[in-house]
């Protein structure tokens, strides 16, 4: 059940016990999802370099005093929904390497008269808590001083003692699952000025009596607030915009999967120092009822003149009122996909004086349907660089188009254009017309630098004469039955994209990375390079400025024709045997034989070097990106 790396894969093998004969050759364990009930002081006694430990999901009720005494290496333990009625200090005395434990879904109703957390004095990230945790004691955290994530399924917790979390200096993001507001507040005052981000779940604000006793919250340091699957009315809105405004460092504001009962009446009475700090509002999936009856949000127009960034997506918004749009003055991103925008409330909604400073705006999946009239709606958008209007159904393109001056990106993708004609604006140097109708690309586009043609009915390649600076395209899903040795030279200095597997880079690798505590600094091509410089250049700069570089393998590339043309591996210092910047990941499993012999340095670091192997089992993805930040961090 091991890799090369020692990683041990044992779960869902229906155990009832941790298997025997673990040796110190191991270092990690996965053992999740099977029905194992009893942990004892020999099981785990050899295995002295355990870095992973993964017992979730069995049905663990006893774990002996002195079971991991041994782990002194221990860096990820998760015990979390098992059986375990109460914790012990004595089980993590000895983890002092400790990063990561997860103790959620048990049966504990509280942590005991002191704190099991005492001796892990590198502990990162905590989850806790269960339905049956109902009590937070004085001494619960006590030797813990800084956390990356604290996480706290309190729904029933009905007992906070005064001051349990205040011996914590700092927390970058706090997540806390309450029912009872009362409770929230107690906490909410221990941590005014340790967190940074704070995630409220599953809390209902419903009446204004209510809302007085979280007047503390003003208090708070806080950057970012995040509300989740939380109740909101007319009458406790304005409350909460009062507290929010008072905050003094408040930059972010976000709130997914709530319910909003109301139709937009607030009575508000802003204070004329309105907050100055809150520039990002992001909305998702906001279910309002009676979305129809909604308001025209005059009363909030007077809070917007400073946001930078908003997002408000899937939320049944029809239309934004001018007034709202010209109030958003220094709004430079702009998210309104997945809605019901149409052409004429998209026309009113970016009326003139509109978003003046928007660069990027999403219009995607709305309900859009004139690609003329959208593009006339949006012309005077001075600044507007990126535009995503794919996924509407626009069927037809006209020969000519009035677009923003300075609109460098396009998303047309999915949008039934059956052809593309001179309404594509010149300015372009990204154009993605993937999941269309196109049998043919002939368009002059002279400062198009990536060009994406996925899933259409195309016979031939577009001539590259007609777009002399195109350094990425991507073809695959089409009706190429072959071209001319010609042809693809005209293309030779260009990248050959594979779409399924830059979709897991950006829409996985990226998220993953980008969003850890602390983030990474990716350097992506599509992002991050220097436009107009070739690409191989671009490619050896990035790489020499960077600590280390992901190379992401799939089988789908190496038995691709354009693998034959893709950069020689061997310019590159990285697969140095005594070079540890260059991490391999597989997608799949691939034999090194089918690597291409010419990529012998290649095939070379997969025989000598660890790499880590992208599990298709979610459980297992887990350990995956745990071990990928320790290769990144090495």
């Amino acid at each position: 059940s091991c890799d090369a790396s020692q990683l041990c894969n044992c779960s869902s093998m229906g155990l009832e016990f941790i298997p025997p004969g673990l040796t110190a050759k191991i270092t990690g364990l996965n053992l999740a999802h099977n029905r194992i009930k009893h942990i004892q002081s020999q099981d785990l006694q050899q295995a002295v370099n355990l870095k992973t430990l993964l017992l979730q999901s069995n049905e663990i009720s006893s774990i002996d005093e002195d079971s991991f005494q041994s782990l002194e290496k221990l860096e990820l333990l998760d015990l979390s929904n098992n059986s375990l009625a109460h914790l012990s200090p004595v089980w993590f005395g000895h983890l002092f390497s400790l990063q990561h434990l997860h103790l959620q879904g048990n049966s504990y109703r509280d942590l005991g008269q002191s704190s099991p957390f005492s001796r892990l004095r590198n502990l990162s990230s905590l989850h806790l808590g269960n339905p049956q945790f109902s009590v937070i004691r004085q001494a619960n955290f006590e030797g813990i001083e800084f956390l990356h994530k604290l996480w706290i399924d309190g729904s029933n917790l009905s007992q906070y003692e005064q001051g349990s979390l205040k011996s914590i200096k700092e927390i970058n993001h706090m997540i806390i699952n309450i029912r009872s507001i009362n409770t929230f507040s107690e906490i909410v005052r221990d941590l005014v000025h340790s967190v940074a981000w704070l995630e409220v779940r599953r809390i209902a604000f419903s009446s204004v009596a209510e809302m007085q006793v979280l007047r503390v919250m003003s208090s708070s340091f806080a950057k970012k607030i995040s509300f989740r699957q939380t109740l909101l009315t007319d009458a406790t809105v304005p409350e909460i915009v009062s507290i929010l405004e008072d905050m003094p460092k408040l930059v972010e504001l976000e709130l997914v999967d709530c319910r909003l009962l109301g139709t937009g009446q607030w009575k508000m009475e802003f204070q004329a120092k309105k907050s100055q700090t809150l520039r990002v509002f992001t909305i998702k999936n906001l279910a309002i009822e009676e979305f129809y009856l909604f308001t025209d949000l005059q009363p909030v127009e007077d809070l917007l003149s400073l946001f930078t960034r908003v997002t408000v997506q899937n939320t049944k918004v029809f239309l934004v009122p001018c007034k709202i749009s010209q109030h958003l003055q220094s709004l430079i991103y702009l998210d309104l996909s997945a809605n019901l925008l149409g052409d004429l409330s998209l026309e009113h909604s970016a009326c003139q004086g509109a978003w003046p400073s928007l660069q990027t705006l999403n219009l995607s999946q709305n309900s859009l349907s004139d690609l003329e009239m959208t593009s006339k709606s949006l012309s005077h958008l001075g600044n507007l660089i990126v535009l995503d209007i794919s996924l509407n159904n626009f069927g037809e393109i006209p020969d000519e188009c009035k677009w923003p001056e300075h609109l460098k990106y396009l998303n047309l993708s999915s949008t039934q254009i059956p052809e593309v004609t001179s309404c594509i604006p010149q300015t372009l140097e990204v154009l993605d017309v993937s999941g269309n109708n196109l049998k043919e690309f002939g368009l002059q586009l002279p400062s198009l630098k990536e060009l994406y043609l996925t899933r259409n009915q195309l016979k031939t390649l577009p001539g590259a004469a007609p777009i002399p600076n195109l350094v990425s395209l991507s073809v695959r899903r089409n009706k190429l039955n072959s071209f001319s040795k010609e042809e693809f030279e005209s293309f030779r200095r260009m990248e050959l994209l594979d779409e399924n597997d830059s979709e897991w880079v950006e829409n996985t690798m990226v998220q993953e990375l980008e969003q850890a505590c602390p983030p990474f600094r990716l350097c992506l091509h599509k992002r991050d390079f220097v436009p107009g410089k070739w690409i191989v250049d671009n490619i050896i700069d990035s790489i020499e400025k960077s600590r280390k570089t992901l190379f992401v393998l799939s089988e789908h590339f190496v038995q691709s024709e354009w693998c034959k043309y893709e950069l020689d591996f061997s310019h590159f210092r990285l697969f140095d045997e005594n070079n540890d910047a260059a991490i391999l990941i597989l997608l799949e499993p691939i034999q090194s034989k089918a690597i291409p012999k010419r990529f012998c340095k290649l095939r070379k670091i997969m025989n000598t070097k660890t790499y880590l192997e992208w599990p298709l089992e979610e459980e297992q993805q887990q350990v995956f990106w745990y071990n990928l930040k320790i290769a990144l961090r090495s």
